[in-house]
């Protein structure tokens, strides 16, 4: 890596720059420079930033390296630049959750996550665009654009979590955070081709970060690669009793077995999933069983899983989101309706047509289904299914972003709270990502990342970059 050069910077892994500015190899200062240059350069066409606080990354850029000069290092992260979601609270700066409804919402404390990052070293570069509220969709009535897929400026980047999506995908950012409800981290690391990790329910805290479901809401490291996103996980994670949904669980080295590879493993496939439950498009379909066979070619046992079908977990899901989100907003549906973006205030009021006895009805049965897939994985190490079940449609063609939007995989995992990961597992013919997801058993994202850096290592898709 040339530790001068824009592009060789803003595709380094951060891993290897944190390691070069330790040793002396790279100024904190010139890394930042690098991708404020860059992000300059494009960002005007792919909107991936709500808020860039160049200023604020340049002061703390300087801080790091008097530090480093001084022999003191912060933590693993220490001198290297980071964004987040426009959801999540970054002291003095606006958290609009990209809404015209919290204009000149400054912050007045750090979220967790966000105190994490920072006390591991690491600089905030500005927060990143996001679907308004996370619920919304790639809207163009709002204050600032939707963020585009750099992979192909004219298509969507999935969301929520766009704007994380498109500035790790297109080197503006080592590292991002996003939020998870119904697989706002996953679809835009599938459709962006990065990885991007939902926790398992309660591993992460999600105090300072705006609620849209909280049952359902996590947050998660989004990264160009495994073992990057498994170190970052090991940043935020960790119990915070300010979090009612804050799970005190042990927190594990979540890259101890990255490279024992799966050799004698036994992985689920959830097949159903892209075909009887939803036929997916033919591309992703042969993405998904390439993609086990690769794994089945490094020894390990693939296997079919049965579980319940894919629309009983998605209906659930929808139920419990749109019943707490609604209640979230309430006061501002009925003071500020016409605030929102015409497609958040549609997807909002649907849950105002909810009853009390559908939503209980759907938290006693989101445990049935908890339990089966409980019982599903119960005999195998870890599983794996599609993610979104189309490539990535035209950003401004809202038929198709409509209907495609909820051909995807992702809610089953937010219900019932394991952990899940999308990793990139292919291209379509006009070259555009397509994901796999691996899934783990309860609060067992150790042995995700062992089964994702695998699969990473025997393909060939993390080498490829958007032609930028």
């Amino acid at each position: 890596m040339n530790a001068t050069d824009e592009t060789s910077l803003a595709f380094a892994s951060w891993l290897d720059t944190a390691r070069l500015i330790r040793d002396g190899a790279l100024s904190p200062l010139a890394y930042t420079q690098a991708l404020l240059a860059r992000i300059e350069r494009l960002d005007d066409s792919l909107h991936a930033f709500v808020h860039l606080d160049a200023e604020g990354a340049l002061a703390a850029a300087r801080d790091a390296e008097a530090q480093r000069d001084r022999g003191e290092f912060a933590g693993p992260l220490h001198g290297v630049p980071f964004a987040l979601k426009d959801i999540i609270d970054a002291t003095g700066l606006a958290t609009t959750c990209q809404s015209r409804i919290l204009e000149g919402n400054v912050a007045r404390e750090d979220a967790s996550v966000t105190a994490r990052l920072r006390a591991a070293g690491g600089i905030l570069l500005g927060k990143l665009t996001t679907h308004e509220f996370a619920i919304g969709g790639p809207c163009f009535d709002l204050p600032r654009p939707p963020a585009c897929n750099p992979w192909h400026r004219a298509h969507f980047t999935g969301g929520s979590s766009s704007g994380s999506g498109a500035a790790i995908a297109a080197g503006l950012a080592p590292v991002a955070l996003g939020t998870d409800t119904g697989g706002s981290v996953r679809n835009p690391a599938t459709a962006c081709g990065i990885v991007g990790m939902k926790p398992a329910y309660g591993r992460v805290s999600r105090r300072g970060v705006f609620p849209l479901a909280w049952s359902l809401d996590t947050v998660g490291p989004m990264t160009r690669t495994v073992a990057e996103n498994a170190a970052l996980l090991a940043v935020i994670a960790g119990h915070d009793a300010q979090d009612p949904g804050s799970a005190d669980a042990p927190v594990p080295d979540f890259s101890c077995d990255l490279h024992r590879g799966v050799d004698g493993m036994r992985i689920g496939l959830i097949r159903r999933f892209h075909t009887s439950d939803l036929e997916a498009s033919a591309p992703v379909a042969a993405a998904i069983e390439a993609a086990a066979e690769v794994l089945a070619g490094l020894g390990a046992e693939v296997i079919e899983i049965d579980t319940p079908a894919l629309r009983e977990y998605v209906d659930c899901n929808r139920v419990i989101l749109l019943s707490e989100a609604c209640a979230v907003h309430e006061r501002w549906l009925r003071e500020r309706p016409g605030d929102y973006a015409a497609l958040t205030r549609e997807r909002l009021l649907a849950g105002a047509f909810l009853r009390a006895v559908d939503y209980v009805q759907a938290t006693r049965t989101r445990r049935v289904l908890t339990d089966a897939m409980d019982a599903a994985l119960s005999g195998v190490d870890a599983a794996i299914c599609v993610s979104s079940h189309d490539p990535p449609c035209r950003l401004d063609d809202a038929q198709e972003n409509l209907r495609t939007y909820q051909r995807q995989a992702r809610a089953p995992f937010n219900l019932t709270g394991q952990p899940a990961l999308s990793i990139p597992c292919g291209f379509s013919d006009d070259g555009l990502p397509i994901g796999l997801q691996v899934i783990g058993r309860a609060f067992d994202e150790v042995t995700v990342y062992r089964v994702a850096h695998a699969y990473e290592q025997a393909s060939p898709w993390q080498a490829r970059r958007p032609p930028l």
